[in-house]
């Protein structure tokens, strides 16, 4: 059941996601930072893409994903419509990945540290959800503020 919850969350919020990206009125403003705003909503999707295909797609769906974390907070102008497209991949990723595990998996310790202290999977599931929750809502007040 929690399995099912999970696909449901991400793919509310990967497809809010989307929608907070297309709602910026030009492009570029996507990438832009102001004083006291550290992070653009494009870097901040590159990196939620990166932290999703790693933790999910690379480490519980053998995807063999390389990830560039330093280039998720160093890249800029990456196109809007490459952003969807990446965004859209990385939906259907966690979707595959997650309706292949058993409640028994979600049990299992997760394979790698993440944090101070090895956790199950359900656990590092259940933070990734608020880590992509986090930085939505940071995206929409990055799209309210610079746009006005």
């Amino acid at each position: 059941m929690l399995i099912n919850i999970l696909i449901q969350l991400f793919e509310r919020d990967l497809n809010r996601l989307m929608t907070e990206i297309g709602l910026y009125k030009e492009e570029a403003t996507i990438w832009k930072i102001e004083k006291g705003i550290s992070n653009s909503t494009g870097n901040l999707t590159l990196h939620l893409i990166g932290n999703l295909n790693t933790y999910i797609g690379k480490e519980l769906g053998g995807t063999g994903y390389v990830r560039n974390r330093e280039l998720e907070f160093s890249a800029k102008f990456v196109k809007r419509d490459l952003l969807i497209e990446q965004l859209n991949a990385t939906l259907e990723m966690v979707k595959t990945t997650l309706s292949s595990l058993s409640n028994e998996d979600l049990n299992l310790e997760y394979p790698i540290l993440v944090f101070t202290e090895k956790t199950t999977t359900e656990y590092l599931l259940v933070h990734l959800t608020t880590h992509l929750t986090y930085h939505l809502g940071q995206i929409n007040y990055h799209r309210r503020l610079i746009e006005g």
